[in-house]
């Protein structure tokens, strides 16, 4: 991966940060923007296409969480990686950050060569090669292939039938691997916004899914929802 052609833009009103930040990933050759509220970091998205930003959650004037809320709802930014750094490490802030389409969450302090190294990983995850010989009809992981026409699943050369739910949900997660989705998004995509269902539904379906094609394609982030991984 060639890191000068990646620009993420640094978006925290704690100037310390933003140097110490800055110096480690140009150190690691790749093109970097700084914005101190979260105000100027939504100007600068505009002006600089970034390829990630990187907020804080605690800003002046935008907080982290509503500037990634703000970012997602304007299509034009559906491939910019969005990551939060932050001191606050409770639970129920890492929901809201990925509730509001987040990819990754990472809390201060960091070591420089382990945030480097995340910041790395996730632009190699999100250009992970996923073949699409016939976009409209199949898309193949690894060594799996999801036959939307067929709606069944192969598996080297095994066929796996899904229920219908137990489809829409692989393909759910299997269209962006690495990225997590919450349970909200996944009831809201798969049954529905309209539609009840109870709490345990989610689970049963994961449960089901890993029981046919293997557990090592779906991962459970604790408390917020499911990624898929090849």
């Amino acid at each position: 991966m060639n890191n000068s052609n990646k620009t993420i833009l640094l978006v925290d009103d704690e100037p310390d940060i933003l140097e110490f930040l800055t110096y480690n990933l140009e150190k690691e050759g790749f093109k970097v923007a700084t914005a101190n509220d979260g105000e100027e970091g939504m100007n600068k998205v505009k002006s600089l296409s970034p390829d990630m930003v990187i907020l804080d959650i605690m800003m002046p004037k935008l907080d982290g969480v509503e500037v990634c809320q703000r970012l997602r709802e304007d299509t034009s930014n559906e491939d910019l990686l969005i990551v939060f750094l932050t001191a606050r490490n409770e639970d129920y802030s890492q929901i809201a950050g990925f509730e509001v389409g987040a990819d990754d969450y990472i809390t201060k302090p960091i070591r420089p060569k382990v945030f480097v190294s995340r910041i790395k990983a996730l632009f190699r995850r999100n250009t992970r090669t996923i073949t699409q010989p016939e976009a409209s009809d199949k898309l193949i992981l690894g060594d799996l292939e999801i036959d939307r026409e067929a709606f069944l699943i192969r598996k080297g050369n095994e066929e796996i039938q899904l229920a219908k739910k137990e489809f829409q949900l692989l393909e759910l997660l299997a269209t962006k691997p690495g990225k997590v989705f919450t349970r909200k998004e996944i009831f809201d995509k798969v049954w529905g916004a309209e539609v009840i269902v109870g709490n345990r539904t989610i689970d049963v379906h994961i449960r089901k899914l890993r029981e046919k094609i293997g557990d090592s394609y779906i991962k459970t982030i604790k408390g917020i929802g499911y990624k898929f991984e090849f």
